[in-house]
């Protein structure tokens, strides 16, 4: 007799892979087939994942209508299982998909307004984190720039796209059709920072150097490599902007574990 985890991975390879050779030989008969039973398996997980990338990408469903983004979903859907019962998490190689996907040839932007809206899905449910307490803004002048690290909310994400598409993704979720038409569909690159703050989630377009800078301190990078990233950037006016609005939630020295807000610098 099988074993409860035989079964599991038999019905997964009847869901997701088609090979339902093995979880038929478990089902028992009566009413409808083997086959049958699995079937109705099958359509309600294709249903469910179709419905959880229809969610994570609601402009890429408008842009491409529900037709075609069905059978691209379907299509991802057969080479991409989930691994995870927690569905928003569901569809992260989605817009390197869309990008690959030979139907989708003719809108070349379509794999990056994908990946704006994976940030932005990121954003909505990233974990709630305290923002940097203001009192201690003024001790991080006190640690060497270039052993500052600062540590990201876990909402933040940078992209850079080949194409303009925030502009784009903004009027199709508006269905704003004058701002769409005014689009420069040839526009690009474009630096973006996705971020969630108390008024909302929001997408800023950002000057490419204070992008890098940005986008250094959120990898890593100490104070001062990322201000070498950022030639001529105001990146003092920037930092006090990410303080105020809560894009870093904690410093540490660089080669320390991240101070509580009551320790002392040395």
């Amino acid at each position: 007799m099988p074993t409860l985890r035989e079964t599991q991975h038999a019905l997964l390879n009847a869901l997701a892979f088609g090979n339902s050779e093995h979880a038929a030989s478990q089902i028992a008969g009566g009413g409808f087939s083997p086959d049958e039973r699995l079937d109705i398996y099958r359509n309600t997980y294709l249903s469910a994942l179709t419905s959880a990338l229809r969610i994570s990408y609601p402009a890429v469903h408008r842009l491409v209508g529900a037709a075609f983004f069905e059978g691209a979903a379907q299509s991802f859907v057969e080479t991409h299982p989930p691994r995870s019962a927690y569905l928003n998490v569901y569809g992260v190689e989605f817009a390197e998909f869309l990008a690959q996907f030979p139907p989708a040839q003719s809108l070349p932007y379509l794999g990056d307004v994908a990946r704006l809206e994976w940030a932005v899905n990121v954003a909505l449910h990233a974990k709630d984190a305290a923002p940097m307490d203001p009192h201690i803004f003024a001790r991080l002048g006190e640690i060497a720039p270039e052993r500052l690290i600062l540590v990201p909310h876990p909402a933040v994400t940078l992209l850079r796209t080949d194409h303009a598409v925030r502009a784009l993704w903004q009027a199709v979720l508006a269905e704003d059709d004058c701002a769409l038409d005014a689009v420069d569909w040839a526009a690009g690159p474009e630096w973006l920072l996705v971020e969630r703050t108390a008024a909302g989630i929001e997408v800023l377009c950002l000057p490419e150097r204070e992008w890098r800078f940005t986008a250094a301190l959120c990898a890593g990078e100490s104070f001062a490599t990322a201000v070498e990233a950022a030639p001529g950037a105001d990146v003092t006016t920037l930092f006090a902007r990410h303080l105020a609005t809560g894009c870093f939630t904690d410093f540490r020295r660089a080669g320390a574990y991240p101070l509580a807000p009551s320790e002392t610098i040395p």
